[in-house]
């Protein structure tokens, strides 16, 4: 297990500096950021749709070049798609089909990660599913680039 690693944060994956700080008091706490008990102790984005199975928030470090970046956290804790009730899945599609209309979204991707963090590259281990949107409309414009995996220097540590 990497030093930046605990059952909950890995902090080989923060991208922001802030994104750090407030990442290292939430491993110092040993509790999971996105289960329900914990999430508005940390997250200051407000949430947009609670459903049985998930909510939606915008996502407090979006990635660069996005028009939206939001946040569907599944609301129990579970780190694995086989932790998934199958439910579930409809409920995900419906609400991605909701905001897709909702929001108007000309185009974009999911980014679903899942188990150990070290491959997904995830820096909460709790299932979520990113919707990003470029913003592709800048005259500026650079894709979204999502990250998968860790590099192998920062996971023998």
């Amino acid at each position: 297990m990497a030093k930046n690693k605990n059952a909950f944060i890995n902090l080989n994956n923060a991208r922001e500096e802030d994104q750090v700080k407030i990442m290292q008091k939430i491993a110092d706490s040993d509790h999971c950021p996105f289960c329900s008990a914990n999430l508005r102790l940390y997250h200051k984005q407000p949430i947009l749709h609670e459903g049985q199975y998930w909510l939606v928030t915008t996502n407090q470090w979006p990635y660069k070049h996005t028009k939206h970046h939001l946040l569907i956290i599944y609301r129990q804790h579970a780190t694995k798609l086989a932790d998934l009730e199958t439910v579930a899945g409809s409920e995900l599609f419906a609400i991605i089909k909701e905001l897709e209309q909702k929001y108007a979204f000309e185009g974009g991707g999911l980014a679903l990660r899942f188990g150990d963090t070290d491959f997904s590259a995830g820096t909460v281990n709790h299932l979520h599913v990113q919707l990003i949107i470029p913003d592709a409309m800048k005259k500026d414009f650079e894709p979204v680039r999502v990250k998968l995996g860790l590099q192998w220097e920062k996971r023998k540590n």
